[in-house]
């Protein structure tokens, strides 16, 4: 819709309501025609299907209070419609002058239609601006080391690019393409149902905001064409397994000067044989003797990217026990704080299935020296006291 259908349309007529109708009686006045006119009630008649889209086009305007307003006022100052003008060449109201619309409506600016404008989301005869480019997804998959530390590597993707056979224009030999007549080169356009307006993609130009009258044979007029190229990508430290990492303009390339889209990479970390990750922290079972647990005893355990370090164990050490390495874990963000999480060792310990003749009678003489401690007397005496 322009802006000279603004003015030279009479939707009060369209849906045959008076000009101080109250909102009520306009949505009555267009579901009772659109009942009528529907498409789906009129199969193959097209001028059903034209009195549909006026009727819609009317409470598109009138449905809505500011259009509305904005619709009433400007009719007041430049006329109810186009039987109070002349065509150019002609004479005007009272013999006077004829009326150019040109000059209401005018490409140079300061018209009717710099004032419209924003009424209908594109200015009349003015060329789409800049478009934005689509975002892209790629994954990646990583060590859990790299993931911890960070790494830097090359990723291979494919994605849209500008066609090169036609310089992106989607024209024969790059000739540039031209508003589309429809949309006016928004790329959008509003369709009513059930007294709702919905904006859908232009059907003429498939919302891009442009039409080619001679398409590129490479490209069929879209201006892009699918292409490989390697990105340099660096995966900050302490990434975790599913996160997305968005790399701002290394995504599809904009149309008509705008800026690139994004590049999401969504990250997959493989499992570690012996470490896991909890948070900015680090997880690490470590196996330990009887003697070791019972006794006391200073335990080598590794860590993730450097030596290993010494644990020591008190006597009585309880099985599953967790004891803290501090800046041991996970490199933090920000750099407030300590740089880094801590490495987490939790004892497990390990019971031997086999024993020799000595370790067997070593084991029966411990039993027989602890044989007054019962390690679930509490269990049986809080079972009693339940009534268990």
């Amino acid at each position: 819709m322009s802006a000279r259908d603004f003015l030279e349309k009479d939707y009060y007529s369209t849906l045959g309501v008076a000009k101080d109708a109250k909102p009520e009686d306009i949505k009555k006045a267009y579901r009772k025609l659109a009942r009528t006119y529907h498409p789906d009630a009129n199969k193959g008649d097209t001028a059903a299907e034209d009195r549909f889209k006026e009727i819609s086009e009317a409470y598109d305007v009138l449905s809505d209070t500011k259009r509305r307003a904005e619709y009433d006022e400007a009719r007041s100052l430049f006329g109810a419609g186009g039987g109070r003008f002349r065509q150019p060449g002609g004479t005007g109201p009272a013999g006077g002058p004829a009326f150019d619309f040109g000059d209401m409506f005018g490409a140079g600016g300061g018209g009717l239609g710099d004032v419209l404008g924003g009424l209908f989301g594109a200015r009349a005869g003015r060329s789409p601006g800049p478009r934005r480019g689509a975002d892209i997804e790629s994954q990646v998959t990583l060590s859990f080391t790299d993931a911890v530390n960070g790494v830097t590597l090359p990723l291979r993707m494919a994605s849209e690019q500008a066609c090169p056979t036609c310089r992106g224009t989607g024209g024969r030999g790059g000739t540039m393409p031209r508003q589309c007549p429809i949309c006016l080169g928004t790329g959008q356009t509003s369709r009513n149902q059930g007294g709702f307006a919905f904006a859908e993609p232009c059907r003429e130009c498939r919302g891009r905001g442009m039409v080619v009258d001679d398409p590129c044979p490479d490209c069929s007029g879209s201006g892009r064409a699918m292409g490989t190229r390697t990105l340099t990508v660096r995966i900050p430290a302490g990434v975790k397994d599913g996160q997305r990492i968005r790399l701002k303009g290394k995504g599809s390339p904009g149309e008509r000067g705008g800026p690139a889209g994004d590049l999401n990479v969504v990250v997959h970390v493989t499992p570690h044989p012996l470490f896991g990750r909890t948070g900015d922290n680090l997880t690490l079972t470590v196996p330990v003797s009887f003697a070791e647990a019972a006794l006391g005893a200073e335990v080598t355990v590794p860590t993730l990217d450097g030596g290993p370090v010494t644990l020591r164990l008190p006597a009585g050490t309880a099985n599953g026990r967790t004891f803290r390495v501090r800046g041991k874990g996970v490199p933090r963000k920000g750099g407030t704080g300590t740089p880094r999480g801590d490495l987490l060792v939790t004892v497990q310990v390990s019971v031997p299935t086999k024993l020799g003749a000595d370790a067997r009678s070593a084991v029966e003489a411990f039993r027989d020296a602890t044989a007054g401690e019962d390690p679930r007397a509490g269990l049986l005496d809080h079972r009693a006291t339940k009534g268990g």
